[in-house]
């Protein structure tokens, strides 16, 4: 598959071949979704926490007697029924990651790259380099591309003017190409790669 490689400024800078193993495969999304299921399980927090019947400090002298009261029995009022009482089953403290295999994720990232190449939503570009971080000019140049919505990866490090000029641009994401993920290609319209970061993916997969 050949591509079109353009500059920031919006010139052609030659063409480019990537790979079909990696920006050529039909995208399946039962894939996606479950690496996308994957990568928000790891981010939960898993803080959440309610006190069990046991972690509460309370009477447990008997309320009432046994029996002839016509209610129910009853003893102590650290019970999950009673206002102040214990949670039943109540959230706990965990992690809420689960497995999935490195071959899996890998496929999964190729189906992500695949289904922006086939949308016809993946921008090749020579460099991100910029002179100054200047917000204003780079949102200049994102206008005259066409990209309100982006993911933009570079090589093994950003671009510093680029990445400090890009990173107050509302719905547009910087990463190095080893922070490339399938959650943030998805959920952004157009991804936006550079020379150096094709050729790390392609080593990457080879």
């Amino acid at each position: 598959m050949d591509l079109k490689v353009t500059t920031l400024d919006g010139a052609s800078a030659g063409e480019i071949s990537l790979s079909d193993e990696i920006f050529g495969l039909d995208p399946r999304s039962d894939i996606l979704q479950r690496m996308v299921r994957w990568q928000l399980a790891r981010r939960q927090a898993g803080t959440h926490k309610s006190k069990g019947r046991s972690e509460i400090s309370g009477t447990t002298k008997k309320m009432y007697k046994q029996k002839g009261t016509g209610g129910a029995r009853h003893g102590a009022k650290t019970a999950p029924q009673f206002r102040g009482g214990g949670k039943a089953f109540g959230p706990v403290v965990r992690s809420h990651a689960h497995d999935l295999t490195k071959k899996f994720r890998q496929l999964a990232l190729k189906h992500a790259l695949s289904s922006k190449a086939r949308s016809e939503n993946l921008v090749i570009v020579a460099d991100v380099a910029l002179d100054a971080a200047k917000t204003k000019a780079v949102k200049e140049r994102f206008a005259k591309l066409g990209w309100a919505n982006a993911l933009i990866i570079d090589g093994a490090t950003v671009d510093t003017n680029f990445g400090l000029a890009a990173r107050n641009v509302p719905h547009i994401d910087v990463l190095p190409v080893q922070g490339i993920n399938v959650y943030d290609i998805l959920r952004r319209e157009k991804l936006v790669l550079t020379k150096a970061a094709v050729e790390a993916l392609q080593e990457r997969f080879k």
